[in-house]
């Protein structure tokens, strides 16, 4: 059997020291105790040593329920052992031999009963760090594996997606580089998003305050200075395999209506994120000029459309448009699919 460690001994102590009441009477009872058992031994012991076994009760009780028991535990044998084995005796006279012995019966209590919080504190912050540390490990070790899954869809993405590029310029070597530049637009995109992702504080950031930066950056990027954004979510976070698809479909949707929806240079976009029982509805929504039949969902022929109805089909939801006054692009997925 393994050897208990002294640090798991004052583990096992925490429910004990959190009794409260029950604590204060447990001190009051070793208090007395101890008295009775120094009475027991009065005719054996010699003259002399009245907190004999006071002492043992005072350490025990703060060991095992903490600060103020122990205090109540020393406070009450130590005018039990006056009183009764220091004369003279069934008096509380206080003459200089005793005045003596209080004070060293004081100053031994105190620093016992002081090393044995302050042990208590070290301990509760060593668990403290062990408990961050796990956390932390954790932590990591499961955002590389998200970061593993995550490269190798990333990766089937951007082939899947070149394709689609490649397809669309044919032989038309203008074309072609127009593709390459689209596809390099994109990639940086990624980049940068991704390199917010896989920062360790982006794990427990409010899903809102990401969404609200990076339409932030996005607006510099396309130098739309008159365009505003507003976003509306709820204190949700989301792991790395629901946040990428969602920031990837919202670049789409943000830059596409940076681009076309707005002749003026002004108009807003609004972001917003509402629970609907067991699903999520994502919506973002601009007031610009909306779709042209051209630009419309049934067209098939727009890169953008087909990219973001892949990036929704990886979190298992589906999106649908609204072409009136603006465009309203709608995403609904399972919160815990």
């Amino acid at each position: 059997m393994a050897r208990l460690k002294v640090w798991d001994i004052i583990h096992a102590t925490r429910r004990l020291r959190s009794l409260g009441l029950i604590g204060d009477l447990v001190a009051v009872a070793a208090a007395g105790a101890a008295l009775l058992l120094r009475v027991a031994l009065d005719s054996v012991l010699p003259p002399g040593f009245p907190y004999l076994t006071i002492f043992p009760a005072v350490v025990l009780t703060a060991f095992f329920f903490g600060l103020r028991p122990g205090i109540i535990c020393a406070v009450l044998s130590g005018l039990g052992a006056w009183y009764v084995f220091i004369p003279p005796f069934f008096s509380f006279d206080l003459s200089p031999p005793t005045t003596i012995a209080l004070a060293f019966y004081v100053l031994i209590v105190s620093v016992d009963i002081a090393l044995i919080h302050i042990m208590h504190l070290a301990a509760a912050r060593l668990r403290d760090d062990a408990d961050e540390t796990a956390r932390l490990y954790e932590q990591q070790r499961t955002m590389f594996q998200e970061l593993q899954h995550r490269v190798a869809n990333n990766m089937q993405f951007v082939s899947a997606m070149l394709r689609l590029y490649a397809k669309r310029a044919g032989d038309d070597p203008a074309a072609m580089l127009t593709a390459l530049d689209d596809a390099r637009v994109r990639l940086d995109v990624m980049s940068r998003i991704h390199r917010h992702l896989y920062d360790p504080a982006s794990v427990t950031r409010p899903v809102g305050e990401f969404f609200q930066d990076l339409c932030a950056n996005l607006g510099d990027a396309a130098g739309a200075s008159e365009v505003r954004f507003t976003v509306d979510m709820p204190p949700v976070q989301f792991d790395l395999t629901k946040l990428t698809p969602l920031s990837l479909i919202a670049v789409e949707i943000v830059t596409n209506a940076l681009k076309h929806a707005f002749p003026d240079g002004r108009g807003t976009i609004a972001l917003r994120m509402v629970r609907d029982g067991d699903r999520i509805v994502f919506t973002i929504a601009d007031d610009g000029k909306g779709m042209t039949p051209a630009e419309a969902p049934g067209a098939g022929h727009s890169l953008g459309l087909k990219i973001i109805n892949n990036l929704a089909a990886q979190i298992g939801g589906r999106i649908s448009y609204e072409v009136g006054p603006g465009t309203t692009a709608r995403i609904e997925f399972d919160r815990a699919g």
